[in-house]
């Protein structure tokens, strides 16, 4: 089950403990920001693709969406989601569960510049109904991205 892999992955940074169960989540951004008590763009999407043959998992503010122009400019590539059926194969978490830590080696990640706006986000961990929170530092350095990039439109900068 991926939130053991999420835990223990964070136990080597004696994190385990930020890997939060709830009674229910939610399967919105919206629900699982009114459960939290947060904005809704602090909710980090994770969201799966395959480029050149490879899973790649962009982490996205959760008021952000893909802009496809950029997208393919960035990765020279158009935005081709991975199938719902094989995200857990892929990337090795379940769809409404996907975190960018614990993925499976082969995944490259990357972290969207719509998350720079936030000192604290929450991505989920690695179940449909566990989340962790985590400064933008913390989330950069565990998640240990190829890259910040900017491939989404529709959030607001300096909020």
């Amino acid at each position: 089950m991926s939130i053991e892999n999420v835990r223990e992955y964070f136990s080597q940074f004696n994190l385990d403990n930020r890997v939060v169960e709830h009674s229910d989540i939610g399967d919105t951004v919206t629900h699982a920001a009114q459960i939290l008590g947060c904005e809704e763009k602090q909710i980090v999407k994770s969201m799966t693709f395959i480029i050149h043959e490879k899973p790649v998992l962009v982490a996205l503010a959760g008021d952000a969406k893909v802009d496809n122009k950029k997208f393919k400019n960035e990765f020279q590539s158009r935005p081709k989601m991975i199938p719902f059926e094989e995200v857990e194969k892929l990337v090795g978490h379940v769809p409404g569960a996907v975190t960018p830590f614990a993925v499976n080696k082969d995944v490259r990640v990357y972290l969207d510049v719509s998350l720079k706006r936030f000192n604290t986000v929450y991505t989920a961990g690695g179940s449909l109904n566990s989340t962790i929170m985590l400064s933008i530092d913390e989330l950069e350095k565990y998640a240990s991205p190829v890259d910040w990039v900017d491939v989404a439109k529709g959030w607001i900068i300096n909020e």
